[in-house]
């Protein structure tokens, strides 16, 4: 398979009202009240440089030879707290909003010391705060997200140009995100309906502060996962002046703003266009893709007490076929079986807060849509007679959600509720080959039901914060069926804590149940007489226990290691009539995941354990070195356990980023993951004439599923930075080089029709029954991998 993603930046250009100096700004408010906080001591982290907050709670520093900085905050009567990596710049404003947590201990009997990695009492344990710092400078991401958390530990892939998101042995469905408190149900273009996985990024990561990734003890208020969820701050707009950003890139261009709207609103919006479809004709690849996304967000201070934000997010993507590329055997491969794509999607919504008290209320809502078509004709002749696949769905959720946080005699609270509005459509029409049997698959669906959830949590420090204990829980039901109406029957109990045993040395512990439904493809799926097939079936809530503990060794005051054991248990998962294999294996591809019948029979476990040194030193050394043991299974139709298609066994990365003098920044990154399991092919049914034309591609022999294994995978990335800094703009340069040793592996056996000299597939026994003719194959070895250059060249002034 070919890498889907090349990019080739040339040239970005900022248009920014300039100064000279670097000056950060900002203010500081308690969290529950938001009010000002005056006489807060602000330090650049690991240094003497400070200065304090005015009586309106702002701060001024002069920043020298720091793009990225943290700052440490302490003031009697709060917290101490250690902020995420802030990105300063010497050409735009530079301004930022930091909240402070009261506590009723007077600052002398404070034993636990502020860090600077995140910590929080709900999730002690498989919590990683990615920085921005980490996003911009990681080499081998290009500022993708979905690629930057491949270097924390727990994390697999699939193939190296997809953003699916394995974690511990998990499938790509299992993961949640949101962005500001709101629910998006995608963060990738071409996304993988029914799953998370995507080629692209979607998320312009110029906006975005810090994201924090759960891999499990999942908080309270984000609900609906089994894997991960990853929670995204953005940036608010510019306060004092409008900051403008072009890109011109081989692939793509964009345009974002940055700029007060008036008085008391900020905003940004931001749009990008590819052109891929050039890119990928030049280089005479099968399929020409094209995308455009669009993302803003404003922000309104009503006043101290009320503030408003609104926020959106949306992609359209194109997927065209090459007809014209050169009739190569992979050439030739991908244009058999795969379909023209047109798919779109946005989120809307709006995050409400207002302050109290020792209290805060949040009301949330929002709208996403999803639009997914895709139609395939048999040798992609486009007539009525040769078509083999019409796919039109649209998933459309209103939700609604309420969170109050409050602190009463120094424990915090958290309670709330939710309500979705759930819309589903879906006009299908296959063709199959099945038990022998060539099928048609022909359906119309609509669903329109509501979704309802309640939960809470309560943090309780004891004993000078020594030991932090957090108990909560969650329930979540839907109007879809009476197997999945009844709260009571998804109730989600939480517990965690931390204990410090030494001035180092940490014991952090989880215990938890977490819900999830299945997919709205899988819910609205009809068999061809229009019958809802999976709620006949009594299909339910997927749910996993996790079990999670470690230990965290603290050496210093910007270096931790963690040790973790996890194990997730799973039950009720959906597991297919079709082919009896669960559905936690699917979705690491192209298309669609759960369209099909299934029943809630499936068992699953995952295990392993963690190990990750990370350090953020004041002196620019920056690293992270992880390695994990995981094992994934999961039982078919008669039960049995066998190795889910995340089972990689062992990952391991390594991550170091360094600031050099005069400007000058270098990363690497090596990455390992064992290889992963895969079904050889049904060679009998696949060079059956009627079983190849209704798909255009392999059968797999299911009998054996996931008993062969790939090559482990490997590949060095390095990135090299440069900037000049002139009296009114700045220079920089980077190079970013992906796989630099070229490492290829070996993908499983494909088969392409051999053609006569009228280029027509070649039939081994035309003179038989119809239903027993076979197609003239070639079997074909494609490698994965191969030296990616990136240039890139950023002015701003």
């Amino acid at each position: 398979m070919y890498r889907f993603y090349i990019s080739f930046f040339l040239l970005s250009i900022y248009f920014v009202v300039s100064g000279q100096s670097t000056s950060l700004k900002g203010l500081v408010k308690d969290v529950y009240s938001n009010e000002p906080l005056a006489f807060v001591n602000v330090v650049i982290y690991n240094s003497t440089t400070g200065t304090t907050t005015d009586m309106s709670g702002e701060f001024e520093l002069e920043i020298k030879d720091r793009e990225f900085v943290q700052l440490e905050l302490s003031f009697l009567g709060y917290k101490s707290f250690i902020t995420e990596e802030i990105m300063t710049s010497s050409i735009r404003s530079n301004f930022v909003e930091i909240y402070l947590e009261p506590t009723t201990k007077e600052l002398s009997e404070i034993t636990v010391k502020a860090s600077p990695f995140a910590q929080k009492t709900e999730s002690p344990v498989s919590l990683r705060r990615i920085g921005i710092d980490q996003i911009e400078k990681s080499a081998g991401a290009n500022r993708d997200i979905s690629k930057v958390i491949q270097s924390f530990p727990g994390v697999g892939s699939t193939v190296s140009f997809r953003n699916d998101i394995i974690v511990r042995g998990g499938g790509p469905s299992e993961n949640k995100f949101y962005i500001d408190g709101i629910e998006i149900p995608t963060i990738n273009h071409f996304s993988t309906q029914g799953a998370s996985g995507g080629p692209v990024g979607m998320l312009n990561v110029d906006f975005i502060r810090e994201v924090d990734f759960y891999s499990g003890a999942f908080p309270v208020a984000r609900g609906n996962a089994l894997s991960s969820v990853l929670d995204f701050k953005q940036k608010d707009g510019s306060k004092e002046q409008a900051d403008y950003k072009a890109v011109l890139g081989a692939s793509e261009m964009g345009f974002s703003v940055s700029a007060p709207l008036s008085r008391k609103t900020t905003g940004f919006a931001s749009i990008r266009r590819s052109y891929l479809q050039f890119l990928f004709k030049a280089l005479d690849l099968p399929f020409l893709p094209t995308f455009t996304d669009f993302q803003f967000k404003t922000k309104t201070r009503i006043n101290t007490k009320n503030e408003i934000s609104f926020l959106g997010f949306g992609a359209i993507d194109d997927f065209e076929l090459n007809e014209n590329a050169s009739d190569t055997p992979d050439n030739q491969y991908i244009l058999s079986y795969i379909p023209v794509n047109k798919q779109w999607n946005y989120t809307i919504g709006a995050n409400y807060k207002h302050f109290y008290g020792k209290s805060y209320l949040s009301v949330i809502t929002s709208r996403s849509h999803l639009n997914n078509e895709a139609i395939k004709y048999r040798d992609n002749i486009k007539d009525a007679q040769n078509l083999i696949y019409d796919y039109q769905s649209q998933e459309i959720e209103n939700k609604f959600r309420t969170e109050l946080h409050s602190k009463f005699l120094n424990i915090n609270f958290n309670t709330g509720l939710s309500f979705d509005d759930v819309h589903y459509k879906n006009n299908t029409y296959r063709q199959d080959y099945q038990n022998a049997s060539l099928l048609q698959i022909s359906y119309n669906s609509e669903l329109r039901f509501l979704k309802y959830g309640v939960f809470a949590s309560a943090a309780i420090p004891v004993l000078n914060d020594r030991v932090n204990l957090s108990m909560s829980f969650r329930m979540d039901a839907n109007s879809y069926s009476n197997n999945m109406s009844n709260l009571l029957k998804q109730f989600s109990p939480r517990f965690s804590a931390s204990v410090q045993l030494d001035t180092p040395i940490f014991f952090n512990f989880n215990l938890g149940r977490y819900y999830q439904p299945p997919s709205l493809t899988t819910l609205g799926f009809r068999d061809n007489n229009e019958s809802l097939t999976n709620k006949s079936n009594g299909i339910k809530y997927i749910y996993a226990d996790h079990l999670v503990a470690g230990f965290e060794y603290r050496p210093n005051s910007y270096s931790k290691i963690t040790l973790e054991g996890f194990f997730k248990k799973y039950n009720d998962y959906p597991v297919s009539v079709t082919d009896s294999v669960s559905l936690a294996s699917k979705g690491g591809d192209f298309g669609v995941v759960g369209d099909e019948e299934v029943i809630s029979i499936g068992k699953g476990k995952a295990y392993g354990f963690e190990l990750m040194a990370r350090q953020r030193s004041a002196k620019g050394l920056h690293f992270i070195a992880a390695y994990t043991f995981v094992r994934s299974k999961f039982t078919n139709i008669q039960g049995q356990y066998v190795p889910s298609s995340w089972d990689s066994k062992h990952l391991f990365t390594t991550t170091i980023n360094k600031t050099l003098k005069k400007n000058w920044d270098i990363g690497v990154k090596w990455r390992f993951v064992g290889g992963l399991p895969y079904t050889q092919v049904d060679e009998n049914t696949t060079k059956l004439k009627k079983a190849w034309d209704a798909t255009g591609r392999e059968y797999l022999d299911y009998s054996a599923y996931n008993q062969k294994r790939l090559a482990d995978f490997h590949q060095l990335d390095i990135r090299v930075d440069k900037k000049y800094v002139f009296k009114n703009w700045s220079l920089g340069i980077y190079l970013d080089i992906q796989n630099l040793y070229n490492y290829k592996t070996k993908e499983p056996v494909k088969y392409v029709q051999q053609l006569d000299a009228s280029g027509l597939p070649i039939i081994e026994n035309p003179d038989a029954d119809p239903n027993e003719q076979r197609y003239i194959f070639d079997k074909i070895i494609t490698e994965n991998g191969t030296v990616l250059p990136t240039l890139g060249i950023i002015v701003e002034f």
